[in-house]
């Protein structure tokens, strides 16, 4: 199963609707095809997504839409879903979920929640209403009616008196079950900022090496129900450690953060799944994202089409990009915006970080104004 579009209506902190593709939108070329991944004919897939924003811009809640809904077409509870708080409380929330599936058929699942506040104070979350939609991908025309069903009758409709079926799942699941079809969804939302290496019975040598040379040994040992850690330096004793957290002391976090991350990518391009990564950049230094990125773009080392979607505040790292089409500028009017660079930024060759930090694209470097007030201030309170 790989995602074609995701839209969003009514979560509170959108402004308007959102709007995410994964297919390419703009014209390829036959050098662009190195980079991405082909589903069919001459539809090609972005095997890398990025969102990027000034702070507090909202690219955090774009991810946890995007994951929320991955969660949804997964056959997750919504109430049990990680990212179920970006609901918001919602009156009614409608995501629209555009797959490809593997008999070769566009669909459609749009799925309609709604809330109400329990005893507890917490919202709980129910599906009030749901349709599916598919056609044959022979039937497209052309790529601008990929994910068009105009003029298509749903194949299926929620029973809201379906007996076996909880209220916060989706009905997907007789469509997954039915095809034998299914998505992995790999997240690190919730490792952003934290730095506890997971027990895990394989972590592999070159994984170690890249990330920190000096590394010799780091396994795990399970005895008699307890769990121990040996860690050996190059030139060093080996030290044995029975908590996670003491690693802490000896491995940096970036080291620890990139262990639990490039451990995902091989599950992720082993399956053909999606991980999703908030603030990529947090933790790691340059050469170690722009790697991760190109693990992705390299269409044989992925090719099963594994998708990696982030975000991050380093524009320099949309100049790996070669096309526009698969970066999203985020931004807070009023609510949420998020556009797509090839909607505000027509040539490809025009270097991307350039156009970012030189507020061409407008709401994408903190305002004039705020600068002056902060150097004012700081200039006061030094005088």
């Amino acid at each position: 199963m790989k995602m074609l579009r995701i839209t969003a209506e009514g979560i509170p902190l959108f402004k308007e609707k959102l709007d995410v593709c994964f297919y390419t939108q703009q014209r390829m070329s036959e050098d662009d095809k190195e980079s991405l991944y082909k589903m069919e004919g001459n539809y090609y897939l972005h095997p890398t997504c990025a969102f990027i924003g000034i702070n507090a811009a909202g690219k955090t809640s774009v991810l946890k839409t995007i994951n929320l809904a991955l969660s949804i077409v997964k056959n997750e509870p919504i109430n049990h879903a990680e990212a179920k708080n970006i609901l918001g409380g919602t009156e009614r929330a409608t995501i629209c979920i555009y797959f490809y599936d593997n008999r070769k058929y566009i669909c459609c699942l749009e799925t309609t929640i709604a809330s109400k506040k329990a005893k507890t104070g917490d919202f709980v979350y129910s599906i009030i209403s749901e349709r599916l939609w598919e056609k044959s991908i022979a039937s497209v025309k052309s790529k601008k009616y990929l994910t068009d069903f105009s003029g298509i009758e749903p194949i299926a409709f929620r029973n809201s008196k379906e007996a076996y079926l909880s209220d916060d799942v989706s009905f997907i699941i007789a469509h997954n079950k039915n095809t034998n079809d299914t998505v992995e969804v790999f997240s690190l939302l919730s490792y952003t900022n934290v730095n506890i290496l997971p027990v895990t019975d394989d972590i592999p040598l070159e994984v170690i090496a890249f990330l920190d040379p000096t590394i010799e040994k780091l396994c795990f040992e399970q005895t008699e129900g307890k769990t121990f850690i040996h860690l050996k330096f190059r030139g060093e004793d080996e030290i044995v450690l029975n908590n996670s957290v003491d690693l802490e002391q000896y491995l940096s976090s970036g080291t620890i953060k990139g262990i639990i991350t490039f451990s995902m990518v091989k599950e992720v391009l082993q399956s053909g799944g999606y991980l999703l990564i908030d603030e990529i950049e947090n933790h790691f230094n340059k050469a170690i994202v722009t790697s991760l990125m190109r693990f992705f773009m390299d269409s044989r080392l992925n090719s099963k089409g594994g998708t990696l979607i982030f975000t991050t505040h380093y524009p320099e790292l949309l100049d790996e990009y070669d096309r526009n089409d698969g970066i999203y500028i985020v931004k807070k009017r009023n609510g949420i915006t998020v556009e797509n660079l090839s909607y505000l930024l027509k040539r490809n060759d025009i270097k991307k970080s350039d156009a970012y930090q030189s507020g061409y694209l407008a709401g994408t470097t903190p305002a004039y104004e705020a600068y002056i007030g902060l150097k004012k201030k700081l200039a006061a309170s030094i005088d």
